[in-house]
């Protein structure tokens, strides 16, 4: 995902660009979740120290965890700073000491991806494993009209939604609970949306619906994790059929 070109724009390439965003991600103790195994295995874990020598990061929780990012040849890294999505491949970990404690470190990543939020990587679904989530809205009369629909595309930042009925009371702007989206063996997301449009389509046999580009409202690091290792996992079935056609 970080080689994309579409996404070069927001691409660090040297040290002394990467180094303040190191710094800063120090400062705020922000988390860091590492991705490795294609994404089947995560260390939740943050920044203690960068230098010339590379960047060191505290231990997880998990020792059998510790153990399997260490034998990992490329570990992706998630993170923030100040509400800015930032990604960075690490190629390896080694071990060291952090004022008497086991830590992590690495050399520094090739580049860097920093993306604000409405920028993040977008999933689009295969048509052959299609999400859906139902979602709340408020009907005239004070009524909770529940609202199945399909999930077209998805990333940490929003989702796209598809096959919402017609007559659904939806605009711009409006904020809606997110009742429940399941990620097929990852988990379920939960939460707040924000409609930012909303567009009325007709399918080939003539048939309106209504389609909504949406954001997420303050959604939970956990959650965007979820959402992140589905996003991997599509990602690695996708290239694994790819090759296997090749």
């Amino acid at each position: 995902m970080l080689s994309d070109d579409q996404y070069s724009k927001y691409m660090l390439q040297s040290k002394n660009e990467m180094l303040p965003v190191f710094r800063g991600l120090i400062d705020s103790v922000s988390q860091v979740t590492m991705f490795f195994n294609e994404g089947r295995d995560m260390v939740l874990t943050s920044l203690v120290s960068c230098g010339d020598a590379g960047i060191v990061l505290d231990y997880g929780p998990s020792n059998d965890l510790n153990r399997k990012a260490l034998d990992a040849d490329k570990l992706f890294c998630v993170t923030q700073l100040d509400k800015v999505k930032i990604q960075f491949v690490l190629r390896g970990l080694g071990t060291t000491d952090d004022n008497g404690r086991p830590a992590f470190k690495a050399a520094w990543p090739d580049s860097m991806m920093r993306l604000q939020r409405r920028e993040f990587f977008r999933l689009t679904l295969p048509l052959t494993r299609p999400l859906k989530c139902t979602l709340t809205v408020a009907a005239p009369g004070g009524s909770k009209l529940p609202l199945e629909c399909q999930v077209a595309d998805l990333s940490g930042g929003g989702m796209g939604l598809v096959g919402l009925r017609v007559d659904a009371p939806l605009e711009p702007e409006m904020e809606l609970p997110l009742t429940r989206l399941e990620l097929p063996e990852v988990g379920i997301i939960s939460g707040k949306l924000k409609i930012c449009s909303v567009t009325e389509v007709t399918n080939r046999m003539g048939l309106k619906s209504k389609r909504a580009g949406c954001e997420f409202v303050t959604l939970p690091g956990p959650m965007q994790t979820l959402i992140q290792r589905y996003i991997i996992k599509i990602e690695r079935e996708r290239k694994a059929r790819e090759t296997g056609m090749s």
